[in-house]
């Protein structure tokens, strides 16, 4: 999944985008096993009375410690973001599981796509129509419509349909496209996606998170006894925020289609690049304008320059 903001700055400490996707989840995941040592673990029982004496006991030195390790570990981290939301998307090998993940998101797939068809055998009602049309609409945002790009994971493949198909009707392939068209978004639009695109990061973050803490509370709790059951929270914090990763992965596809039908125009004025005068000569420009950019075609190019009022001041090729 390459459909990134460019005005993110993963590393910037300043920033809400920090403190929801880098600074708050390993702020919870590492106060979690904190306070599972200062409990006991690893050991055969727990004393939560413990965890909670010492926390109270800190002083402010330990507190600042704490936070600057935290602080350090989400910066460190932040580089690998992208990388997180390509795990969830399923990128991984097919001896992990990928073919299996790829066969039940087929049948998914499936049944989506069966709901969408209408009774053959009598004649359809207006919720009947209504129904298959919502199935068919949901078909589309939630699976890509070649099989062959279908992921193994549920978000792998809402985002892959938002790749296949944002700006498709105008000619557009949104992979090279978007770091073009974002820079030239309006305020509102690039609020709207920017916003979508941190929600998502978030799930995703906390997601991973919630695994990996998962993971090591299980070695800390295992000679713990019915203790170990406190692994369990960790990992539903997971699964709750991954079927968030893809409720959020949805509203994002939905503004950056969004963003192709409202300000694809002024891609063309930012590139100084004549506005086409029908549908037919925007897709036949905007296809050789991808070509030229995802591959190097060279395509002849009549550029349009403007005064400062926005009027055209003449043509050169």
């Amino acid at each position: 999944m390459s459909l990134t903001p460019l005005s993110v700055s993963a590393g910037s400490v300043a920033t809400r985008r920090f403190f929801l996707v880098g600074y708050l989840p390993t702020y919870a995941g590492i106060w979690y096993l904190l306070a599972l040592v200062w409990a006991g673990a690893p050991g055969e029982g727990l004393d939560p009375s413990r965890a909670w004496r010492t926390m109270t006991r800190l002083g402010a030195g330990e507190i600042m410690l704490t936070a600057l390790a935290v602080i350090l570990t989400a910066v460190v981290t932040a580089p690998l973001q992208l990388s997180l939301v390509r795990l969830l998307e399923g990128s991984w090998p097919r001896w992990l599981g990928a073919g299996l993940g790829v066969r039940w998101q087929r049948v998914r797939k499936r049944r989506m796509a069966e709901a969408a068809l209408l009774p053959q055998d009598e004649e359809p009602t207006p919720a009947a129509v209504q129904r298959a049309g919502a199935a068919d609409a949901r078909l589309r945002r939630c699976f890509p419509a070649a099989g062959h790009l279908l992921r193994p994971t549920a978000l792998g493949n809402v985002l892959t349909a938002m790749e296949d198909t944002a700006g498709r009707m105008y000619g557009m392939d949104a992979v090279v496209a978007w770091p073009r068209l974002y820079p030239v978004l309006g305020a509102a639009a690039r609020a709207v996606v920017d916003d979508r695109r941190d929600n998502l990061d978030t799930s995703a973050r906390l997601t991973v998170m919630g695994l990996v803490v998962a993971v090591a509370s299980a070695v800390l709790l295992m000679r713990s006894g019915w203790w170990a059951l406190l692994a369990l929270v960790p990992l539903l914090v997971s699964l709750v925020a991954y079927a968030g990763a893809v409720r959020a992965a949805l509203a994002y596809a939905e503004a950056v289609h969004v963003a192709f039908d409202l300000h694809r125009f002024d891609l063309l004025r930012a590139l100084r690049l004549p506005e086409p005068s029908d549908m037919e000569a925007e897709t036949k420009a905007n296809e050789a304008l991808c070509d030229l950019w995802r591959q190097g075609i060279a395509t002849p190019l009549a550029y349009e320059h403007r005064d400062q009022d926005g009027e055209a001041t003449g043509a050169t090729a």
